[in-house]
């Protein structure tokens, strides 16, 4: 069992649930007025299955890439088989369609653009992860702005323009910030061809291209505000391009250490970034 929760990577489990409910409580407090119900909980549950699923099956498709970069994992180690994991991740995804049936239509859509999205992300003869642009924008789509907006449908219907924004803030700052999980795989997917942006331009340019997407999207947020999007208690949130400048400075200070074994530490702050973010969305729209 133990094994079977490794492939599910459980803690990128948390930042999906933190956004949907996030979506939500932002979809509660913007008139009309909706309470909170079960069905948000389905949905945010859902949200994790699918990107769980994800995991496991990227596990399946990389197990000769993960020889190389992550041999500790439970496929390349031999703890389990490629079909035990090919299963378990079927039915994890299964399991995250029916729950979203559950919830509404446009929900259950969303799912299912999902699913497949992140399945070809990793199968071929699609293999987005081997297309350098692709990868990135399938990873800022499903991840980024169909997330949150998911977690809005929930309560409020999919017309708003804010879930829109929102979400296509998370998925302009996820196009760039993606790229900080590739670096300590450089190795292993320089032998398969995985065109990441590591391995097309080289740690060094790599990392100057995706340093504007930790401090552009947080400059967008007045934008926002102007167009009367967002609402003026997000202005603050402005300030957390600060936080990506310095994400940008570990990336930039010392290249070379960018390909050492393991995710480097820019990699942590970008995912904490991302969760800081949307707990100071859902903050600004309760106050």
């Amino acid at each position: 069992m133990k094994n079977y929760l490794l492939l599910l990577r459980p803690f990128t489990l948390i930042a999906p649930f933190i956004a949907f409910l996030t979506a939500a409580i932002i979809a509660m407090n913007v008139e009309p007025i909706v309470g909170f119900t079960s069905l948000v909980l389905i949905g945010a549950l859902a949200s994790m299955l699918a990107n769980g699923a994800s995991n496991a099956i990227n596990q399946v498709f990389d197990i000769d890439v993960d020889r190389i970069n992550k041999p500790e994992r439970p496929l390349p180690s031999g703890r389990l088989t490629r079909k035990q994991a090919g299963i378990f991740g079927g039915a994890i995804y299964a399991a995250s369609v029916i729950l979203s049936y559950l919830v509404n239509q446009v929900f259950f859509v969303i799912m299912l653009i999902t699913v497949v999205i992140t399945f070809f992300y990793s199968a071929p003869p699609l293999r987005l992860k081997n297309h350098t642009m692709l990868s990135n924008l399938s990873i800022a789509l499903v991840r980024g702005c169909l997330l949150f907006v998911a977690g809005w449908v929930t309560i409020k219907p999919v017309e708003f323009p804010l879930p829109w924004f929102i979400g296509g803030l998370f998925g302009f700052y996820l196009l760039g910030a993606a790229t900080t999980k590739d670096f300590s795989d450089i190795k292993g997917d320089r032998v398969f061809r995985v065109m990441t942006l590591p391995v097309r331009f080289g740690p060094k340019r790599a990392a100057q291209i995706i340093s504007p997407f930790f401090v552009l999207p947080f400059l967008l947020i007045p934008v926002g505000v102007s167009f009367t999007i967002l609402s003026v208690t997000a202005l603050p949130l402005t300030m957390l391009a600060v936080y990506g400048l310095y994400i940008v400075y570990l990336l930039l200070r010392k290249p070379d250490e960018l390909t050492l074994e393991g995710n480097h530490i820019s990699w942590k702050h970008m995912y904490l970034l991302f969760v800081i973010t949307y707990l100071g969305f859902a903050l600004a729209y309760v106050i």
